[in-house]
C-alpha cells in the first residue's frame, strides 16, 4: 500500500511533464506554425567565387636554387555530385611561371554547376620545366605526390586564393 501511494503521485508528475513537452515541441495538429519572414542562409544559392592557386617553381642545382621561368604546375581536383558520389578527377594547368618562378592557376567552380558538382579536394603537382638542365621533378613539398591546397584567404570578396609551398625540379644529380 505504501508503495502505490508513493508511485501514484510520481507518475502524475511524470505525465504532466510529458504533456508539457509534447505541447511545446512541434505542431502535432494543434495551432499553426510561425511564418518565416526571411530566407534561411542555407537556402540562399550564391554564385561560387573563382579559386586562385599560386606558388613557385624552382630549380635546385647544387647549392643554388633559382626560379624557373616557364615552369608549369597541374591542379587536379575531385568533385562530388548531388548524391554525394565522387566523380573522376579533372585537371587544369597553371599559366607558365614568370621570371621569379611564380605561377598562378584559376579554377571556376560555377563551371561545375551545370552538372551539379561540388569541389571536394584539390592538389597541386609539378607538371613541366622548360630547362633541359633542370627537368627532374622532386617530391619536395609534395611536388610529385600532390600538395593539398592550403593557406586560404579571400581577395576583395572576388576570389578565394590558395597558396602552395614551392615546388623543386633538380638536375638529377
Amino acid at each position: 500500500m505504501a508503495l502505490t501511494t508513493f508511485c501514484f503521485p510520481i507518475s502524475l508528475i511524470l505525465c504532466s511533464f510529458m504533456v508539457d513537452f509534447a505541447s511545446a515541441s512541434g505542431d502535432y495538429g494543434y495551432g499553426s506554425k510561425p511564418q518565416l519572414f526571411h530566407t534561411p542562409m542555407f537556402h540562399v544559392k550564391e554564385k561560387p567565387l573563382p579559386i586562385g592557386i599560386e606558388g613557385f617553381i624552382l630549380c635546385k642545382s647544387g647549392p643554388k636554387t633559382i626560379p624557373i621561368k616557364g615552369g608549369v604546375a597541374r591542379i587536379t581536383c575531385l568533385a562530388v555530385d548531388e548524391n554525394g558520389y565522387q566523380t573522376a578527377p579533372f585537371s587544369i594547368l597553371s599559366k607558365p611561371a614568370d621570371s621569379k618562378g611564380y605561377y598562378f592557376a584559376t579554377l571556376y567552380p560555377n563551371e561545375l554547376n551545370p552538372n551539379k558538382l561540388k569541389l571536394a579536394e584539390c592538389k597541386a603537382f609539378l607538371q613541366k620545366s622548360p630547362l633541359e638542365t633542370c627537368k627532374v621533378a622532386t617530391d619536395v613539398n609534395k611536388g610529385i605526390t600532390g600538395a593539398p591546397l592550403s593557406y586560404r584567404r579571400l581577395l576583395d570578396k572576388k576570389m578565394t586564393l590558395y597558396s602552395v609551398p614551392p615546388f623543386i625540379f633538380s638536375n638529377g644529380y
